[in-house]
């Protein structure tokens, strides 16, 4: 499979919310639907993407497909309890701690 340049953009209605394009695609070309739900686009940066890149969060894998079937892929904020899996965890007796 051959690389594809992405561009970035993250959303201002929700916070850690982006949309990648292919970097030739014009924002005008989206669904209309899927720019009034994610409001207006700021750009972020431009990346070289294949299917076995390591990326932060999700699979460049399912990134790349949705490149290619959608011409767009929408990457989700994390979940409440995927957030807090860096916090320290309780002690095992909280029955000692005053």
């Amino acid at each position: 499979m051959k690389m594809i340049m992405v561009s970035a953009y993250k959303s201002p209605k929700k916070q850690e919310l982006f949309l990648f394009i292919p970097k030739e695609t014009e924002l005008d070309d989206l669904p209309d639907e899927l720019l009034v739900m994610f409001g207006e686009p700021s750009h972020v940066l431009d990346f070289e993407l294949t299917p076995d890149r390591k990326m932060a969060r999700g699979e460049a894998a399912a990134v790349y497909e949705a490149m290619v079937t959608k011409g767009y892929y929408m990457q989700m904020p994390p979940a409440e309890f995927e957030k807090m899996g860096d916090m320290t965890p309780p002690p095992e007796r909280l029955d000692n701690i005053f």
